[in-house]
């Protein structure tokens, strides 16, 4: 019988080849995984806190109220703002989402109030609290408050006589 004669080299190869395994074995890269989806937003509207400017007297040229995202207002030309118990504050809306999503708010057009007497006045919406684009810091389900002012448009008082007026305006959240 002859014996089996193994060259040293190969040893060494087998043996490299050997080890080489074992440590890519046990050597894992990091794992990396890519960043969840975006969740859509949840926006919840406060019907108890519309837009509201609260009681006004009216001159004879008319002129603007402007109620401010932190709840302070004014009021240019003749008009003069009153209080009559009547409450005025900014509209009040609420979003649920992820930490770090930015939300920019588009405002819509001028949109027209109507008067319980006839009449009409103008709505044009205003800025917001936190100025837009702004970043989503609370984690859901709490909710991210945002307040947004606007300016009413009061004409004459044959354009816009005494009474209570309504209507209804759009915005656009957008998640970025």
């Amino acid at each position: 019988m002859k014996p089996i004669v193994i060259q040293q080299d190969k040893i060494w190869h087998v043996l490299l080849i050997v080890c080489a395994v074992v440590v890519l074995f046990f050597i894992q890269p990091a794992a990396i995984a890519q960043e969840d989806p975006p969740r859509p937003i949840s926006l919840y509207v406060y019907p108890s806190q519309g837009l509201m400017f609260g009681a006004i007297l009216q001159g004879t040229t008319g002129g603007t109220v402007t109620v401010y995202p932190d709840g302070s207002r004014s009021a240019t030309g003749d008009v003069t703002l009153i209080s009559l118990g009547i409450t005025y504050s900014p509209a009040l809306f609420g979003i649920e989402a992820n930490p770090g999503t930015l939300i920019s708010i588009l405002n819509g057009p001028d949109a027209t109030l109507t008067g319980s007497n006839g009449g009409a006045m103008t709505l044009q919406i205003g800025g917001s609290d936190p100025i837009s684009p702004f970043v989503c810091t609370l984690p859901r389900p709490t909710r991210n408050l945002i307040w947004i002012g606007g300016t009413l448009i009061v004409g004459t008082p044959l354009a816009s006589p005494s009474g209570s007026y309504s209507g209804s305006f759009s915005i656009t959240f957008i998640q970025e």
